[in-house]
């Protein structure tokens, strides 16, 4: 098979990991820290464009790479409108609904596809997006909520979750489109998710503060309980709440999950109540997602960077334990993913799509209707 060299762009909140790649296999891999105190002093995440590019150029001299032979750069995608999974050429409308977050979502992965795009621009070769954090593949009932014309969004670790899924289908000499799974990447951010057939049918908004709490966010709470907080903190505050500040930042003033399990492990009472609390509600959504698949489970499959801990991998098992046959996958798969994807169009064994511009889903016949 003809080798590709794959330029990998993964910008979050404090970092960028950058990656090259021939076809499957990892020639340099960097995840470069940002320090907050200095992507503070940029208004807006689009305005760190040109920070995060002299990033990029340094680990390209650094490496000695020579970037004209690049065949795809590959950009995480972010902010677009809403989209079904799979991988999208990068274009112009594409770049500018990122920009200006068509979908909602307020995140620093809306970078990867203008840095893809910057880099293209210079050096040639193509460009693509795959499976950014607004997949929306939800069952119709998944998305009404009991306010009218208010619906859930799709916001999850869409990236890592179905990439887990793929290699655990492979696994078991089977294709991700014909299994079942319950996928939860468990991390600073949480998502648990129901996998049907090769689409994320249900979950948790990871990027809206529903779900269990994690290291940063507070998870889901009832609304009057949200009001009573809005007395003392400002909506901003909450927002904070559901982003950075939530979770064991809020009950220990840090979001670092080692420092907060050396707590567990010394006995600190709160600190083990905490911890077990987090597990806990990652059980009742695992709970709910199998409801969802009406109990017809492959396998849970667990991934993300707290799956390192044993303690809460076998409190999941013992709740869980019972609905399906569970599997860990420590860590994330976000850059392989990226670049398996990459060669599976390269080398013609899947399509890439392009980018519509619009939301894969809009409503529901009845909501034109009462809008007329």
């Amino acid at each position: 098979m003809k080798k590709y060299r794959i330029f990998v762009i993964n910008p979050g909140s404090t970092s960028t990991k950058l990656a090259l790649f021939e076809n499957n296999t990892r020639i340099f891999e960097e995840s470069v820290f940002h320090d907050s105190s200095e992507l503070l002093k940029f208004p807006t995440i689009n305005d760190q464009l040109p920070y995060r590019m002299k990033v990029i150029h340094q680990f390209i001299q650094e490496h000695h790479i020579d970037m004209h032979h690049i065949d795809v750069f590959m950009g995480r995608g972010g902010s677009c409108y809403p989209v079904s999974g799979g991988i999208y050429r990068i274009d112009d409308r594409l770049i500018e609904d990122t920009k200006n977050d068509r979908g909602g979502l307020h995140h620093t992965s809306k970078l990867g596809v203008q840095m893809a795009a910057a880099l293209q621009k210079e050096y040639g070769g193509q460009m693509f997006m795959m499976d950014p954090p607004i997949v929306d593949e939800y069952c119709d009932l998944a998305r009404i909520t009991g306010v009218k014309g208010v619906y859930r969004r799709a916001v999850a670790h869409v990236l890592n979750l179905k990439e887990t899924a793929r290699r655990h289908a492979e696994s078991m000499g089977k294709r991700y489109e014909d299994c079942n799974f319950i996928v939860c990447h468990i991390d600073g951010g949480i998502s648990v998710t129901a996998h049907q057939r090769g689409k994320m049918i249900d979950g948790n908004d990871a990027g809206g503060g529903e779900g269990p709490f994690t290291p940063t966010r507070m998870g889901g709470m009832a609304v009057t309980d949200v009001l009573e907080l809005l007395k003392t903190k400002t909506p901003h505050e909450i927002l904070l709440m559901c982003t950075e500040a939530g979770g064991l930042s809020s009950h220990f003033g840090t979001s670092d999950s080692d420092r907060v399990h050396e707590l567990v492990e010394e006995g600190n009472s709160h600190a083990v109540h905490v911890w077990q609390a987090m597990g806990y509600q990652i059980i009742k959504y695992i709970g709910s997602m199998a409801a969802v698949l009406h109990g017809e489970v492959d396998a849970i499959l667990l991934t993300g960077g707290l799956v390192r801990f044993d303690d809460l991998v076998g409190q999941i098992r013992e709740g869980c334990g019972w609905i399906a046959p569970i599997y860990t996958y420590p860590g994330e798969f976000e850059m392989e993913a990226m670049a398996a994807g990459a060669v599976r169009v390269m080398t013609g064994k899947e399509e890439a799509k392009t980018y519509p511009g619009k939301p894969v889903w809009n409503g529901f016949p009845e909501d034109a209707g009462s809008a007329e």
